[in-house]
């Protein structure tokens, strides 16, 4: 009897263990399903991006047809996170493109073909920095200034350095030459954000504006000049004479013949070259108030330069 009660206490104790090892499992299962479901609640109501912040989105594509999703959220977070506690993720930006990229389409097209509003003369300055890599393997800084009324350009220059200092010693020389404009637009870059720059300014009596970060478009008028400098000035090698010194030598005589051709430049942009937003007309002769359809030219001469990378009429008047 007693061995009887000992087997039926090991079978119960075995069946019990057995429905532990099937249950335990089911359990686990269970109560991960609950958490899951909670998350996904907790997911699911979640704050709703407003409808502007996706139209903000869909614009920047416009605008930056080459940026990433990565590069659109950064742009996002770095101008709403702090004023209007709004943060994005790539995966959000990517499900808006997604969502959105015939209305993309339709507003790249519409961007493109926009035509911009006239400016007077002399009353806005567009102010940026390329630059050029020699055949040494040197970048030489490149400083553009540019009027937006009449799309001239003031000047085109190789500088040594790009220091608060000498930009401002450029800048005086312009307004020495051509006058003083209301406003100076630049972007964000270190030297343009320095109070020396900003109290250089205003001791000129000229207004420093700057672009939004992350938007160049908002300086467009010299992007798009320095489109044009880059796509001639990138098919030439610069580099130093045999008979120049090395080291800075080398450097200065770079900067000598670059200054050369980008004198050329300038005159062939300004003289030569017809602008598509300013009907058909050079700068210099907006700058000048000349209308070629309705004063005939007195002279014209046909202008090459850098090879034939450079040409065009010069009519003179």
């Amino acid at each position: 009897m007693l061995m009887l009660l000992a087997i039926s206490e090991l079978l119960h104790s075995l069946v019990r263990r057995i429905l532990l090892q099937f249950t335990a499992p089911s359990r686990m299962y269970r109560s991960n399903r609950i958490l899951t479901t909670a998350n996904k609640r907790d997911h699911r109501h979640s704050p709703k991006k407003p409808e502007w912040l996706k139209h903000e989105i869909i614009r920047l594509k416009a605008c930056m047809p080459q940026a990433g999703c990565r590069t659109i959220s950064d742009i996002c977070n770095r101008r709403y996170a702090a004023s209007h506690h709004i943060t994005v993720g790539k995966t959000f930006v990517h499900q808006i493109l997604q969502r959105h990229d015939y209305e993309i389409q339709i507003l790249r097209r519409k961007l493109k073909h926009v035509t911009p509003k006239p400016v007077a003369c002399n009353l806005i300055w567009a102010l940026d920095l390329t630059g050029k890599t020699d055949g040494q393997g040197s970048l030489h800084y490149l400083l553009g200034i540019i009027d937006h009324g009449s799309r001239v350009l003031l000047h085109l220059q190789a500088l040594h350095d790009k220091t608060t200092r000498t930009l401002i010693a450029c800048i005086s020389e312009v307004v020495r030459t051509h006058g003083k404009p209301k406003v100076i637009r630049t972007d964000n870059e270190g030297m343009f954000r320095s109070p020396a720059f900003g109290n250089a300014l205003k001791q000129l009596g000229i207004r420093h504006q700057r672009t939004t970060p992350g938007c160049p478009w908002q300086n467009g008028r010299i992007e798009r000049l320095f489109g044009t400098l880059k796509d001639k000035l990138d098919q030439r090698i610069y580099s130093p004479r045999p008979q120049a010194g090395e080291g800075l030598g080398e450097r200065v005589e770079v900067r000598k013949q670059l200054n050369i051709d980008l004198g050329v430049f300038r005159y062939w942009y300004n003289h030569v070259r017809p602008h598509q937003n300013l009907d058909g007309r050079t700068p210099a002769e907006v700058w000048c108030g000349t209308n070629p359809y309705t004063k005939p030219p007195k002279q014209e001469n046909w202008f090459e330069a850098w090879d034939g990378l450079l040409t065009g009429y010069h009519l003179r008047y």
